[in-house]
């Protein structure tokens, strides 16, 4: 692999033995994924702040410069010694982590885990990790430009970057960020090549895919079809907003394995299906009113007991907007006394719900806005949890397996009914 003068400087060990480490970590990487060099990211969103029993441990041997040396910098976890870690080199935010303090009474997660992420918060932060904690970071101010390298963690928020925003990245991990932070370079591959940014598929959707289900069950069949491929949707399609777009990527990042999709006259890089796919068209596979109905069994296979303990809004985090809906829709209603709602956003658009006044409107019904985390990343749900409803292809994709619950996926609309009835009473 090919590496400039800063490159070496920084492998041997300019910069301090953090970065030395970072280097020698992403040259192993880039090497390991054939990458002719290294491109320039000033832009990493990863994970730092996340607590877990390891990392626990970790810190309890060496601090938080251990856990970063171990985790962050793929270190050996029993002998290496904690790295002196510097500031980040360029900016970096912390994504979605544990419950916050918000969380403490509510839900069924550690205290010990919310100091320890509180401690990491101040770590971190005075070394220039911009403590966002969401999955949704491009939601509370961090926008990278069109065509700007990026170095992202999370697939949800990779998804949007690459396909709504027009920036490039691959889907990184959690070493691989950490690398990046300290070095401003990331290895040069997939996503960040003009020819990995080409479509692949033709998706036509033959019935009207509008509002916030219709376009997450497109996205799981898209993403069920194409799997890891970049694919190219047309047809009946509502124009869709910033909600809609997030709902379709993460549903097909779900089902498959999407990093990149185009919407011609809506995504930066299709103003045309040809420019999207870059000369040649593909015929396309349609979606049609059987697709859409398998889709919808599908993602409701998991759902036998109509008796709902929970219903889970905001997967990717919720946006303003939801939160407004979800106000509306419960204004002067009741929580049935055995089903518990739960809101996920970013802190700082929970922050601004609550001066808009919709906290207090979703907490008079017995509903809770929550911040930073959500049940599937902290392994949480309320106590007794059997059954949940939630409009979230993603969460009822995932939170079965990981939570051993049964899910029922629906409107905005049927998972407020069933948080009122404690019945679920949807259809399609």
């Amino acid at each position: 692999m090919k590496l400039t003068d800063d490159d070496k400087a920084m492998r041997d060990g300019a910069e301090g033995p953090a970065v030395a480490a970072a280097m020698d970590l992403l040259i192993r990487y880039g090497e390991a994924l054939d990458a002719e060099h290294l491109c320039d990211v000033r832009n990493v969103a990863g994970t730092t702040t996340q607590p877990s029993p390891v990392k626990a441990r970790l810190v309890a041997e060496g601090g938080w410069e251990k856990a970063f040396s171990v985790i962050n910098l793929d270190a050996d976890f029993d002998s290496y010694e904690a790295l002196p870690i510097p500031d980040m080199k360029v900016p970096t935010c912390q994504l979605q982590q544990g419950f916050g303090p918000d969380s403490v009474g509510i839900a069924p997660y550690p205290e010990k885990f919310v100091e320890l992420q509180s401690d990491a918060e101040a770590f971190y932060g005075r070394r220039g990790v911009h403590i966002l904690a969401t999955c949704t970071p491009y939601q509370v101010g961090n926008l990278p430009t069109r065509g700007e390298h990026c170095a992202w963690m999370e697939s949800s928020a990779v998804v949007y970057a690459n396909s709504v925003l027009g920036a490039r990245t691959n889907c990184e991990g959690t070493a691989s960020t950490g690398a990046a932070s300290l070095t401003g370079r990331i290895p040069c591959w997939g996503n960040h090549h003009d020819a990995h940014r080409l479509g692949t598929h033709l998706v036509r959707a033959d019935v009207p895919v509008s509002g916030f289900r219709d376009w997450g069950m497109f996205g799981y069949f898209v993403g069920e079809l194409v799997q890891e491929a970049r694919p190219v949707v047309v047809g009946d399609l509502a124009r869709p907003d910033l909600t809609e777009l997030k709902h379709f990527g993460a549903a097909a990042a779900s089902s498959g394995g999407v990093e990149l999709y185009h919407v011609p006259g809506v995504t930066p890089e299709a103003p045309d299906v040809e420019t999207a796919f870059g000369g040649t068209v593909p015929e396309a596979v349609g979606y049609g009113a059987a697709e859409r109905r398998h889709v919808y069994e599908t993602l409701n296979d998991q759902g036998s007991c109509t008796d709902v303990d929970f219903v889970l809004l905001g997967c990717p985090h919720a946006s303003l907007d939801q939160i407004r809906a979800a106000a509306r829709a419960l204004e002067g209603r009741r929580l049935h006394s055995g089903t518990q709602l739960w809101i996920m956003a970013p802190r700082a658009l929970k922050d601004t719900a609550d001066r808009s006044g919709y906290t207090a409107v979703i907490e008079a019904a017995g509903g809770k806005v929550l911040a930073d985390s959500c049940p599937a990343m902290s392994r949480s749900a309320p106590p007794g949890t059997k059954v949940f409803a939630t409009d979230s292809a993603k969460q009822a994709h995932y939170l079965p397996a990981i939570l051993g619950i049964e899910a029922w996926f629906g409107t905005l609309d049927e998972c407020v009914d069933a948080a009122v009835t404690g019945r679920w009473r949807g259809g399609l």
